[in-house]
């Protein structure tokens, strides 16, 4: 990215006519949102690439919600059935899966709370840039 280019004239010569000055606040201004655009573009895909290991963690928990059931099913059918041999093993592998459910839904839970959808950057410059044109006449950022 490089940064707009303007002329170098004195202060004082003409800074040329109204048309001109216009047309290079305008291309200004155009740049400054193509920039804003692009660097929103950048967060909104970080943020998404968050949300989106978040929502993996979260498909694992239902994968492993789903064989606990099917687990504890089988459990309590051998269990009823054979009353002991089969039905405890079948358990003990229905709450392994339950362990393993608990811990990825935990981690999906814990990941998808550190994902912020709004691009505080972006935000943040559009402020800046809101404030200057309100006085374009002062120099630097201001301080909120």
């Amino acid at each position: 990215m490089t940064a707009p280019q303007y002329d170098q004239r004195s202060h004082g010569e003409d800074p040329g006519s109204l048309g001109e000055i216009i047309s290079d606040i305008s291309s200004g201004l155009s740049e400054l949102f193509r920039k804003e655009v692009e660097l929103a573009k950048v967060e909104i895909r970080t943020e998404a690439t968050k949300a989106g290991k978040a929502a993996g963690m979260f498909s694992g928990a239902g994968v492993a919600g789903l064989l606990t059931a099917i687990m504890l099913s089988f459990a309590l059918a051998f269990g009823l059935g054979n009353v002991m041999d089969m039905g405890w093993a079948s358990l003990i592998v229905a709450v392994i899966w339950a362990i393993a459910a608990a811990v990825l839904f935990s981690v999906g839970r814990t990941r998808m709370k550190s994902v912020n959808p709004v691009p505080q950057q972006t935000a943040q410059t559009l402020k800046e840039d809101a404030q200057w044109l309100k006085n374009p006449t002062r120099s630097g950022t201001t301080s909120s």
